[in-house]
């Protein structure tokens, strides 16, 4: 089974959740391609199976997310397929689950293609290496979010648990 795992990803906490997910396909026996989603093109046509994960900034996916489910959508749906959104409102526990994740139910809204398999993770903020913009909104965000707000810190909120759950789910999904 060939699986290919999209990310897009600001910080990099995706794509670390995109490497713990390939290792469990691996695991389970896939040949897996891991590729940022601009790459994602040429490596469609070969996939049996294809999961994306993308994370949010202030409120939102990236351009790039939206371009390549409208671009693909049909394609997507003739696979098995999946998607996950990083962020750190899934810190919450009313907000961790893609029924109860705004970011999930806003990219359902909006997006052309409907994955099979969906998943939230929370994220990660790691202040000292923002720059001072991002430092400073991320930090009143979790200010009015009761979250943390020591810029000397870094706050890994991912369920590492949660995330092999879903990547042992996703590479046990066949045709």
């Amino acid at each position: 089974m060939k699986t290919l795992i999209l990310y897009s990803t600001v910080d990099g906490q995706t794509l670390r959740i995109c490497e713990r997910i390939k290792a469990r396909c691996e695991a389970a026996g896939e040949t897996v391609t891991l590729a940022e989603i601009g790459a994602a093109a040429p490596l469609l046509a070969e996939a049996d199976k294809v999961l994306v994960g993308a994370s949010i900034r202030y409120g939102k996916h990236r351009p790039a997310l939206f371009e390549f489910a409208a671009a693909n959508a049909e394609i997507l749906a003739s696979k098995i397929n999946g998607f996950f959104t990083v962020n750190v409102v899934a810190r919450k526990s009313e907000k961790n689950t893609p029924q109860t994740n705004p970011y999930m139910q806003k990219f359902l809204q909006l997006s052309k293609w409907q994955p099979q398999q969906l998943g939230v993770f929370a994220g990660k903020i790691d202040y000292p290496r923002y720059g001072l913009f991002d430092r400073s909104m991320i930090r009143f965000i979790m200010w009015i979010t009761k979250g943390p707000t020591d810029v000397k810190g870094t706050f890994e909120f991912t369920d590492w648990d949660k995330v092999d759950g879903f990547g042992d789910a996703f590479a046990a999904r066949k045709p």
